[in-house]
């Protein structure tokens, strides 16, 4: 799955019209989301926490149109709490946002 760093934009787009200021303050509300629900998966302490952070990070990422990370969420849901592999792959993918 490759990165479609438009796909998120033209998602913003499509809902609020060619608004480049309200544009960028949505993209940055959606990026502080998911770095949120992030870091509830890196502080899970249970199985039901880890996942429900997982599933929160996936529908918040279909809802912008960020197919790669809608994908790593959904692959966390099935990890194992906190796992190492799972979050860094989380992680590179927000910072990629």
């Amino acid at each position: 799955m490759a990165y479609d760093p438009g796909a998120i934009d033209a998602t913003l787009a499509a809902a609020v019209g060619d608004e480049p200021g309200l544009i960028a303050e949505l993209r940055l509300a959606f990026v502080e989301s998911a770095e949120r629900a992030y870091t509830l998966m890196t502080e899970a302490e249970t199985v039901e926490s880890w996942k429900a952070a997982a599933w929160r990070l996936k529908g918040l990422a279909a809802s912008f149109g960020a197919i790669r990370l809608m994908a790593l969420a959904t692959d966390a849901v099935g990890a194992t709490p906190r796992d190492p592999t799972t979050l860094a792959k989380l992680k590179r993918a927000i910072e990629r946002l």
